[in-house]
């Protein structure tokens, strides 16, 4: 892998270089996870300040010890917008694997280049996903606002499994809801029908924190 140096600059953020930290001042750190370009040339990344000047495969590594055990599907069946907001709150909340159901292109900018240090895995059909699950005891858990469905505000959530939600506008497909051994929903009290898929998934994956995670670990 390369050295993210050359990836590094105010891309990642648009076209502010005063993002991030310049050139590291005094003597470099003799750890082998820093990196000696983002050292000398400075880290405009969108990564939190303990990650500064970290090769992304140490960054990944370290997530990979400190990730929580569920994961998170989307289904992307008509190249759905919100795939790169998931990506990105899937990292923010250190999901153990994002999966992405049907087209396998998706637009990345929504990501904000999270994507570089999330595990994202294609599944070209809901069979693909349910097998993965399966094989790794972990419960398809869907969000949905379909008759029959659970409040995820009174809901229990397993502490493993995979959170599965529909693309913007159609939602679940029906093998997806067909495949979810529970349904949850949010509660809504305005005339929308429901609301934004990437909003969905960011309250869905909040409340599995609030009941699971340790708080006091986070950043």
């Amino acid at each position: 892998m390369t050295s993210d140096a050359n990836v590094a600059g105010p891309s990642e953020w648009g076209a502010n270089p005063e993002v991030g930290v310049g050139p590291w001042e005094g003597p470099w750190p003799n750890d082998e996870r820093y990196d000696p370009e983002l050292l000398a040339e400075g880290d405009r990344r969108n990564v939190v300040d303990a990650y500064r000047y970290w090769r992304r495969e140490a960054i990944v590594a370290d997530m990979d010890s400190r990730r929580h055990p569920f994961h998170v599907a989307i289904e992307n069946w008509q190249h759905d917008h919100n795939i790169g907001t998931v990506v990105r709150t899937a990292n923010a909340f250190a999901v153990a694997a994002v999966h992405i159901v049907g087209k396998r292109r998706w637009n990345r900018r929504g990501a904000m280049v999270t994507d570089r240090y999330q595990h994202l895995h294609h599944h070209a059909t809901v069979d693909g996903l349910v097998e993965f699950a399966r094989a790794r005891a972990l419960p398809l858990v869907a969000v949905d606002n379909m008759p029959g469905s659970v409040p995820v505000e009174t809901a229990e959530l397993p502490r493993e499994c995979v959170l599965l939600f529909g693309q913007e506008g159609p939602g679940l497909s029906a093998e997806a809801a067909a495949a979810a051994e529970l349904v949850v929903s949010i509660a809504q009290f305005g005339t929308t029908r429901s609301i934004n898929a990437g909003v969905a998934a960011g309250v869905v994956m909040h409340t599995w924190v609030r009941q699971h995670a340790d708080v006091t670990s986070a950043w």
